[in-house]
């Protein structure tokens, strides 16, 4: 069974693009167009091997959905990256701290960002 990667990014190009890199490489596809989006599809029990958030999204950011995740107890164990052109230090520091796999710099590199889910989930 193939594995599923959920990414959440406000701008349909990204999610275009980076849907297409990741299913290239052989894993099975989420899309969520917002932070709510995507807790919907996680509470309506749907699979997230992998979740890539992007940071900068209006109405809730990559940290808020982090934390609305933690505080309801969904997927605490899955692997999350944010996948973002935010490069405010202090940011990636609480990304880390509140256990982000890895933090991605747009425009990312198609062989590292595969090179990434494969150490994370194979």
């Amino acid at each position: 069974m193939k594995k599923t990667v959920l990414i959440i990014d406000d701008f349909e190009n990204t999610l275009f693009v980076t849907g297409f890199t990741i299913q290239k490489a052989g894993y099975d596809v989420a899309k969520a167009l917002s932070g709510k989006e995507a807790l919907d599809y996680l509470k309506a029990g749907k699979p997230a091997n992998l979740i890539i958030t992007d940071y900068n999204m209006p109405g809730m950011n990559g940290i808020q959905f982090i934390q609305e995740l933690k505080t309801a107890n969904l997927h605490l164990f899955t692997p999350i990256f944010v996948l973002s052109t935010e490069t405010d230090e202090t940011i990636k520091k609480k990304a880390l701290k509140m256990g982000v796999t890895a933090w991605i710099p747009k425009p990312f590199k198609t062989e590292k960002l595969i090179e990434y889910i494969k150490r994370a989930i194979g």
